[in-house]
């Protein structure tokens, strides 16, 4: 396996690129923009020249790396590749539409991956007409320093295709572990829910916000508190993630705090938009 296909050119899909590429593949990198294909690749850039400033690049230089990276907005350019990783919006549609596409790009052969958060492998799969080959590669952000992949297996997902996406993620240097598909896998469905119930104790009045955090840095030895981490992460994005558990589980233990719902509604979503549980400068 040498020659991947990333589909999306944000956050996720650019680190997973570089990752790749880093790695010695050969990255066809994808957006339908090709404006933020092509911002992707200059960030790559950046974070290679930063990487080169501390001395922590292997021997190959930026130009090197970046030589192994294409970008497309042409989605026959996936055809012939050894993997394909998704990395669009979390819309289930979205990416049925997409793994629909692929499946008649792609020989038989080529494992289709979705970087989903929280969605359902077996629901993604099914769009195809060849189930087997499909798999989550959940990567963390960001990607160049989380050595966490949860690989997830979709209810079809064949032995192979789960041994190449094991292999895929050690060549990365980062550790796999293996997962059954459930909503949020696992880190997901510990983390999101103590966020929206750190936001619950919050609404409530139990402490105020800094205390919150300060308690789990200190009492459970957190590197950051939960709300500091929902303000990182994306206040949208926990509240879709408790929308879907809430759903999948069809159990009240995981409705969303109203204070993020809230929050959302305001677009006050983080970092992002320099402001949520904290505020942060523009």
């Amino acid at each position: 396996m040498r020659k991947i296909f990333v589909l999306g050119a944000g956050t996720m899909g650019t680190g997973i690129a570089q990752a790749a590429a880093e790695a010695g593949y050969e990255v066809i990198l994808a957006d339908l923009n090709t404006e933020y294909s092509e911002r992707a690749k200059k960030k790559i850039a950046g974070f290679l020249d930063k990487k080169r400033e501390k001395d922590q690049l292997r021997e190959e230089g930026t130009e090197e790396i970046l030589s192994r990276i294409t970008i497309t907005a042409d989605l026959q350019k996936a055809a012939g590749t050894d993997l394909v990783i998704e990395a669009i919006l979390e819309e289930p549609k979205a990416k049925q539409k997409v793994f629909t596409g692929l499946d008649t790009i792609c020989a038989p052969e080529t494992v289709l991956a979705t970087n989903t958060s929280a969605l359902s492998i077996s629901a993604i799969a099914s769009s195809t007409t060849h189930p087997e080959r499909v798999v989550g590669i959940h990567f963390f952000n960001p990607v160049a320093k989380m050595k966490l992949v949860e690989i997830v297996r979709g209810k079809q997902t064949c032995d192979e295709t789960v041994a190449k996406a094991l292999a895929f993620a050690e060549q990365l240097k980062k550790v796999p572990v293996l997962v059954n598909e459930s909503p949020g896998f696992i880190v997901n469905r510990l983390l999101i829910p103590m966020i929206n119930e750190a936001a619950y104790a919050l609404q409530d009045g139990v402490a105020e916000k800094e205390a919150i955090d300060t308690a789990m840095k200190l009492g459970a030895a957190h590197p950051m508190g939960p709300l500091e981490l929902a303000d990182l992460i994306g206040l949208d994005v926990c509240l879709h993630i408790m929308e879907i558990f809430e759903r999948e589980f069809a159990s009240d233990k995981y409705a969303p705090a109203p204070i993020l719902k809230k929050m959302v509604q305001e677009g006050n979503l983080g970092r992002k938009t320099g402001r949520g549980f904290y505020k942060y400068p523009r």
